[in-house]
Parts: structure tokens; sequence; C-alpha cells
């Protein structure tokens, strides 16, 4: 029989040594079918190599798909599982194999399993490091109404300069429609400039220098808006004992689970 809440620890928790070392074979295996992915693309491989890369492939992903079914299995409340953000994770690291047996190419999509190395930080408990993530990610929730906004209007941006720009060098230098006139201008105004269309007249060049001294400027904005959101952050911050959400300083109790913060560690920036 079983034993659902001893296997629960074990793979849910890394505060026993049971639990960490679990992880950290498991980080192993991810490591090695990531290389294994990576190493089947390369060209030049036999037949008979790619045939035992394949296999290996095969049994990382039945192994991969033994854990994910065992996860919902042991899961208290399944369904919150496989919904959350590592549930879905596991479940695209395995899908891809299965779906290359009716479209060849997609297993490469197996690379995704690097992002199960995110349980690093559970792994050797870098509590500094999460409430670090935890502050980028509340910064960008909070600028992402101005990011859009400042999206919003390159995009009428671009739209104009595009049509312009098509009207100017026309379809003999190379911007055939509108559409390849807008793709001109976003790949001028990040500055990429692959070089594929280029503009002729005097009068296109004159805009599209204007474009790119602008595209400098423009690049700068996103930065400058979530910088400015993660500095006035709250500097003093503690984690709840109980939920681990994290409260600002002087704070009695947690604004998540209603748990007393008094005691508990205080982490500085």
């Amino acid at each position: 029989m079983i034993n659902k809440a001893k296997l629960y620890k074990l793979i849910f928790h890394s505060d026993t040594p049971a639990g960490k070392r679990f992880d950290i074979i498991l980080l192993w295996i991810i490591g090695l079918s990531v290389l294994i992915t990576m190493v089947e693309s390369l060209p030049n491989i036999s037949t008979d190599m790619q045939q035992v890369l394949t296999g290996i492939e095969w049994f990382f992903t039945i192994l991969f798909s033994v854990e994910y079914l065992l996860r919902v299995y042991i899961s208290t409340r399944p369904s919150k599982y496989i919904f959350s953000f590592w549930g879905i994770i596991d479940l695209l690291s395995i899908l891809p194999t299965y779906i290359s047996l009716i479209l060849y190419g997609y297993q490469y999509l197996l690379i995704v399993r690097i992002l199960r190395f995110l349980r690093i930080f559970r792994v050797l408990r870098m509590v500094r490091f999460s409430h670090e993530g935890n502050t980028l990610l509340r910064a960008l929730k909070a600028s992402s109404y101005k990011i859009g906004i400042f999206f919003f209007t390159v995009i009428c941006f671009v739209t104009i300069l595009g049509t312009i720009m098509y009207v100017v060098e026309g379809p003999e230098n190379g911007f055939t429609s509108i559409f390849q006139s807008i793709y001109w201008a976003i790949i001028t105004i990040t500055t990429v400039g692959y070089g594929d269309i280029v503009p002729q007249t005097v009068l296109g060049k004159f805009i599209s220098s204007i474009i790119m001294i602008f595209g400098y400027a423009i690049i700068a904005v996103p930065t400058g808006i979530v910088t400015s959101e993660m500095s006035n952050s709250p500097k003093n911050v503690s984690q709840c004992p109980t939920c681990k959400s994290i409260n600002t300083d002087g704070a009695n109790f947690c604004s998540n689970c209603g748990s007393d913060l008094h005691g508990t560690e205080t982490t500085n920036n």
C-alpha cells in the first residue's frame, strides 16, 4: 500500500534529507534530458546514434510521465497541482515527445524542461533570491498598465511610419506592402537592421535616420518604468511563517492569511 503522505513529503518538500536528495537527483535527470535534446539536433549524427538518443529520450519521457502522474495521485487537491505553474511546466516537459509521434520535430520543444531547473531555488532554500524574484514580479505587475500604453503607442507609431515609407519608397525599392513596411519600421526602431529592406530615396533615408534616433530612446522607456516601480517597492519586508507570503515591515499580521508575524525574520534588500 502506497503511503501518500510520505510520498507527498518526499516529492513536494525539500526540507527533509530524503526530499532534498530526490530534488537533486531530479535536477540531474532534467539536465541530462535537456543535453540529450540539444545533442539530438546536431546535423552530423549517425543513424545508429540518433536511435540511441531517441531511446534515451523516451526513457526520460516515461520517467517524467510517471513522476507527473505520481504528483497528481498524491496531491491533496490534484486539480490545484495540474493547473499550477509547476503542474503546467511538468506537463509541457513530456507532451512534445508524444506529439512527435504524429508531428516530427516537436520533440525539440522538450527544451522547455530547463524551466524545471527553477526548482533549484527551493532545493537550495535561496530565500533572498526568491524574494528578489517576487520584487521583480510585483514591479512588472504594477507597471503593466503603463507598459501596455507604451507598446500601443509604439504600434501606432510604426504603423504610421511604415505607411509613410510605403508611400515614399514604393514596391520598386522593396516596400511591397504596408505590412512589409511596418516590418521594416519595427526592425529599424529596435536598431536591429537586418538589411533585407533598405530605403533608396533621400527622403526615405532621412526618415529612417529619424526612426533610428528615436529607437534608442524608445528602447529605454520600459526599463525606466520597471526600474521606477522597483525603487518604489518596500525595502524591508518580513516573510509569513505560515503561508510564506511577503509582508511590509512593521506589519503585525500577514495580509494573506492573518497569521501573527511577531518573531519572524526580517529580510533586508
